[in-house]
């Protein structure tokens, strides 16, 4: 590329940077944000503007929150991560999850805009900056063009629809592609700090702390001096320092690595050449070990051939001991031949099964006769309790005794029904007594009742005082004397049916709406209550009594049953009786004839008894002398065994010596071989095979050690290692295999250390080059890593000297502005604290702020106890001062959710207050959004009032929301009139530029646009 080019490319990419320059945002359209409508809302800048809401029951849901953090989206603000593509932003699309009716009725929305008119004071080169949020990466994607670009409609379907179409018609921001979210700021603001922000919602992933959310007492020194960074943009210097420790780290630990590499391929370079000086060692030990192993071989034939000479005039020895041991052997098998002879066996055998059967037969004899004794025993037994039950027959037959216990059971069923009778005549007779012991014509109402006539007692429907009813019982003590506590009600028409009911029961008075009529009325009433209660009890006795009887005689005929069932019984038993003693006869016989039988039995066993004894002894007799010859027999059959044993021995024995395959091993003759051990040393001449076998093997076992360690196992050749696992396998045979494989192995060993000669000699070059290539890598990381550690302490001390110097202006606006409005003078303690070992770890400082209580006092700390206006007041103070110093002479705009939430009620105006003034005084535009308990004093002291509304849960975007407020720019408010009042008809990218009517001298933005 020629300097030319250069210079060209690098104008282009200058002219690319701040697009927004100095101008300032007039006018926010959201599309397809949260719940946010789509109306243009213009912005008053260098004033304080308040967000409120109006939601379904309170300020929540309106989209405040949202709405705020859309503008410091537009403006830039880093607390994004807009470095990392800016993923939070998407979270700020509309949700139909969130809406009503859910996914069912709306689509979430994939694409969004946050569009953005930045103009001078004086509106000359308006510029509308276009954010497209998507969903998918990337996640932002910005173009821009001159003039003003908003996409309007007559609805809200219409302008999100316009609004793609006015993004396909704007030109792409780098040529063939859009700018994305990492070069925005660039792009848009020269990097410069446009926008800083508290929001305490969840709108985004990074949340800073909010010094106005809760009292400044309890929040830490650390946390303030984030909130500061911030707010006066410090946090990118302070990520840049991690960075720069992060890249002094990673240089060390690449120094580390590099000199630990190096250390290491020293201690594997000293472990190679230690290597290659061990199989120098092999090579010396395989050697001896060759050298002892011929010592063996010759050792082994030469001591073999003095072997087989002996073990010859053994195998004639043994050979003659055989011959002499089966001559006895066919004797002494005659003999024995002889005496087993069957004829004694089978005496024995008939007397035994003689003897069986007598036993036998005297077994079933003995057997029948404990039966029959068991069964006598049994039935004498039951003799006395059938006696015993016999004698409360008096002699009666069975037939007489149930006749008379059937005639007793007749009896009893009698009493029993009596007994019933006169039960039922005690109720009958209770009964009658209740009645006349309850009260006034009981007996009347009764009589009535079962002849089914409707009554009722006089004196229980008339409510009279007792003593009234006494004085006129008293009263007619004549003729008719106490006559109405007999009376009753009746129907008039059912008259002559009660007076024949009540025929038996005179003195009754039946009154009815006829009339009052006596029934066998007398002078004195014949049948008073006392007269029947006396009866009624009579009664009651006579029943009571004539119960007790038939009590009495249920129990006489219950004894007459009983002592008619015992009768019955002890008939019984006296037949049973003569039953037993029949059968107890009859058993007394037989066992009688069974006694006699076993007598006659035992001389004729004794007899047999004596021959099976006698037999017995005979063949005992016999079989010890045979147990004597066959003893014998197998005396001289093991001595012919072990002859044999003895000469299958020696023969094998003579077999293994395998003088042939020695003297082939040796590769030479007997003489040979003792001219070998003769030539050796004395102290070598008299060592045995296995001594010579013990040294081969142990310089052997030395030589593979010294070639091949643990960790050099994968090294050793396939054959190699298959013999060494041959001979190497546990149990039985493993010395044989060991001696059998040790030529091969000894081999297989040589061979691959001869092949190792030329590698090794290769490897100790390599070795030093690579010594010499390692150590001049070490030194230039050293180099790097001082360097690095270098860069690192002067990007420290310059971030500090900044750091100092940034919250040294905020300390002195904050002076400034605490005695500008109130205060005594307050100020900020900030000490440098040491840089933190983990690289991953942020540079913590801490801001202390301090302010005087009265004139001429010292500072007090803000973690002093102090009453809670004060605290609020020094945090709004602190607040602006941070805005203040950040800005370095260029607009700013300061975001904060929940204003005043922390603030008292007397305190909150003047808080609003400050803001605006602050913000008018410095030119920050400074957006609030605020609770409902806040708005009624913001409303009075802001600049410009802005309200979302969403009246109903049911309404998936807002309502167009009411904006109130004051632009002393008359020409802004009539570039935005064509885009905040209703159109007729969308404006063209090409229509829509400002218009060229001049400005009126204040303009007051629309209150509704709806």
């Amino acid at each position: 590329m020629t300097p030319v080019e250069a210079w060209g490319r690098t104008e282009a990419a200058n002219r690319m940077e701040n697009i927004v320059g100095d101008r300032v945002l007039i006018a926010l359209q959201p599309i397809n944000i949260s719940r946010l409508s789509t109306h243009v809302v213009p912005i008053v800048p260098g004033t304080l503007i308040v967000v409120a809401g109006a939601g379904p029951k309170d300020s929540n849901g309106a989209g405040k929150s949202s709405f705020i953090a859309a503008i410091t989206a537009l403006l830039g603000d880093e607390q994004w991560r807009f470095a990392s593509g800016a993923k939070a932003v998407s979270e700020l699309l509309f949700n139909a999850e969130l809406a009503a009716g859910g996914g069912r009725q709306w689509a979430s929305a994939d694409h969004g805009y946050i569009i953005g008119v930045f103009d001078e004071p004086e509106p000359r080169d308006p510029l509308t900056v276009w954010l497209r949020v998507n969903q998918e990466a990337p996640h932002l994607e910005i173009r821009w063009t001159s003039g003003v670009h908003l996409a309007m409609a007559p609805s809200e379907a219409e302008r999100v629809t316009r609004a793609d179409e006015m993004w396909a018609a704007l030109p792409r921001s780098a040529g063939r592609r859009d700018v994305v979210a990492r070069d925005l700021t660039r792009f848009l603001y020269g990097d410069r700090v446009r926008c800083v922000s508290f929001l305490s919602t969840s709108v985004r992933s990074k949340v800073a702390t909010n010094l106005l959310s809760q009292p400044l007492n309890e929040i830490s020194p650390e946390r303030i001096f984030e909130a500061v960074a911030a707010l006066t943009g410090l946090d990118a210097e302070l990520d840049q320092e991690r960075e720069a420790r992060r890249d002094e780290h990673a240089k060390r630990l690449r120094a580390a690595q590099a000199r630990q590499r190096l250390q290491e391929f020293e201690a594997e370079s000293r472990s190679l050449l230690a290597a290659f000086d061990r199989r120098d060692r092999a090579r010396e030990l395989l050697a001896e070990a060759t050298r002892c192993w011929r010592g063996r071989l010759a050792r082994m034939l030469v001591d073999a051939a003095e072997r087989d000479a002996t073990l010859a005039q053994e195998l004639e020895r043994h050979r003659a001991g055989q011959r002499t041991a089966e001559e006895t052997i066919a004797q002494v098998r005659a003999e024995i031949a002889t005496l087993r002879d069957d004829t004694l066996d089978r005496r024995l055998a008939e007397a035994r099964r003689e003897l069986a059967q007598a036993q036998a037969q005297v077994g079933k004899l003995e057997a029948e006769r404990a039966v029959v004794e068991n069964t006598a025993d049994e039935l004498r037994g039951r003799i006395p309790a059938l006696e015993e039950a016999r004698r409360f027959a008096d002699g009666r037959e069975v037939s007489a005794a149930e006749a008379e216990l059937a005639q007793a059971r007749q009896r009893l069923n009698a009493a029993l029904k009596a007994a019933g009778v006169a039960e039922r005549e005690v109720d009958a007779a209770a009964a009658a007594l209740d009645a006349a012991e309850s009260g006034p014509a009981a007996a009347q109402l009764r009589a009535l009742a079962e002849a089914g006539i409707t009554a009722g007692g006089l004196r229980d429907a008339l409510d009279v005082a007792e003593q009234a009813w006494n004085a006129s019982g008293a009263a007619a003590d004549g003729p008719h004397g106490r006559s109405w506590e007999h009376a009753v009600i009746v129907d008039a028409a059912a008259l002559d049916d009660a007076a024949r009911a009540l025929a038996d029961l005179p003195g009754s008075v039946l009154v009815s709406s006829a009339g009052v009529t006596v029934v066998g009325s007398f002078e004195k009433a014949p049948t008073g209550r006392d007269a029947r209660i006396k009866a009624a009890e009579q009664r009651l006795h006579r029943a009571r009594d004539a119960q007790e009887e038939a009590a009495r005689a249920v129990r006489a005929a219950e004894d007459g049953v009983a002592e008619a069932a015992r009768r019955l019984e002890g008939a019984r038993a006296g037949v049973e009786l003569a039953e037993v003693e029949r059968r107890l006869a009859e058993r007394r016989g037989r066992l009688a004839e069974l006694t006699a039988a076993i007598e006659e039995s035992a001389p004729r066993i004794a007899a047999a008894e004596r021959e099976v004894s006698a037999l017995d002894f005979r063949a005992r007799t016999r079989e010890a002398e045979i147990e004597r010859l066959e003893a014998r027999r197998a005396r001289l059959e093991d001595d012919r065994r072990r002859a044999r044993a003895e000469e299958a021995r020696v023969v094998a024995e003579r077999r293994e010596l395998d003088l042939d395959g020695l003297t082939e091993a040796w590769g030479g003759t007997e003489e040979s071989a003792r001219e070998w051990l003769a030539a050796l040393p004395d102290a070598e001449r008299p060592l045995t095979a296995d001594e010579w076998w013990r040294a081969a093997e142990r310089c052997l076992d030395q030589a593979l050690r010294a070639t091949f360690r643990d960790e050099e196992e994968e090294e050793m050749p396939e054959e190699l290692r298959f013999l060494i696992r041959d001979r190497s396998e546990p149990g039985a045979g493993r010395t044989a295999r060991e001696q059998a494989t040790f030529p091969a192995v000894c081999a297989a060993l040589g061979s691959y250390l001869r092949a190792q000669e030329d590698y090794e000699r290769h490897q100790r070059r390599q070795i030093e080059a690579q010594l010499a290539t390692r150590q001049r890598d070490l030194a230039a990381a050293d180099t790097g890593a001082e360097e690095a550690a270098r860069s690192t302490a002067v990007h420290r001390a310059a971030l500090t000297t900044a750091i100092k110097a940034r919250l040294t202006r905020v300390a002195e606006e904050f002076e400034r502005l605490d005695l500008a409005y109130g205060g005594y003078g307050a100020t900020l303690d900030f000490p440098v604290p040491p840089p933190p070992t983990d690289p991953e770890q942020r540079w913590a400082w801490k801001v202390v702020p301090k302010w005087r209580r009265g004139e001429g006092q010292g500072y007090v700390p803000y973690n002093r106890r102090a009453n809670t206006a004060l605290m609020d007041e020094k945090a709004v103070k602190l607040v602006c001062a941070a805005a203040i110093a950040s800005s370095s002479g260029g607009h700013l705009c300061l975001v904060l959710d929940e204003l005043g939430r922390n603030l008292g009620k007397e305190h909150r105006r003047e808080a609003v207050t400050l803001f605006r003034r602050i913000g008018e005084t410095y030119g920050i535009t400074v957006v609030g959004a605020l609770q409902d308990d806040m708005e009624p004093y913001a409303v009075d002291a802001c600049g410009q009032y802005i309200k979302l509304r969403r009246s109903s849960d049911a309404m998936p975007y807002n309502e167009p929301p009411v904006i109130v407020g004051q632009d002393r720019h008359a020409s802004r408010v009539r570039a935005l009139s064509a885009y905040v009042t209703r159109p007729a008809a969308p404006p063209s990218l090409d229509a829509a530029r400002p218009s060229d009517a001049p400005p009126s001298p204040d303009a007051v933005l629309p209150m509704d646009r709806s």
